[in-house]
């Protein structure tokens, strides 16, 4: 059975009961909530998905809980090591873009590659929210730049970016933490 019961904790720095904090995420396989990140789909009700999980069950839950927006790689959960784990979230994602749901798929900048590879990037209903890990971010002096490179010089890209971290520090490009809050645990019936 995959209903968990609610994990309540009260949450002192932020002053806010979360109905799910960040280790009672790991241990839910699905949740719903508003999506807080600045993505197309920001402020839609999206079902967010922990691992690998059979499609009919996630078009259950989706159906019942009166979603359209689907978000994979929950809570870190999208780390494929192999071939049959790719083709284990091939399996779940592809038809669930041809059933024409929105599918957000964060993963880390190390797996780019590989995505490039799967299919998903041809449906116009396909996010990828490739996440970079930069701890410490704000201890970046003032002209901390990101660059956004290549394989090597000339390889795949026609050049590369470069940003000015400060300005993309932007209020309207952050989401805080304390905007995590209010997802509700759910599961298959």
């Amino acid at each position: 059975m995959l209903i968990v019961p609610t994990v309540t904790v009260e949450d002192t720095f932020i002053g806010v009961t979360m109905t799910i904090d960040t280790s009672g995420r790991k241990q839910v396989d699905y949740f719903v909530g508003t999506e807080v990140e600045n993505t197309i789909m920001k402020g839609e009700r999206t079902l967010f998905v922990v691992g690998v999980k059979p499609v009919d069950e996630i078009v259950e839950i989706a159906e019942r809980e009166g979603v359209r927006h689907l978000y994979f790689g929950t809570s870190q959960s999208f780390h494929p090591a192999n071939p049959y784990e790719w083709a284990q979230w091939d399996d779940m994602i592809k038809p669930l873009l041809v059933k024409n749901y929105w599918v957000t798929l964060d993963f880390g900048v190390e797996y780019a590659p590989e995505i490039h590879e799967e299919s998903w990037n041809e449906y116009n209903t396909f996010i990828p929210m490739i996440s970079v890990k930069l701890p410490y971010i704000k201890q970046y002096n003032y002209h901390a730049t990101l660059k956004i490179d290549d394989n090597t010089w000339g390889d795949t890209n026609p050049g590369v970016w470069c940003h000015p971290l400060n300005e993309l520090l932007k209020r309207r490009v952050y989401t805080d933490w304390k905007d995590y809050v209010g997802d509700e645990p759910v599961g298959a019936k």
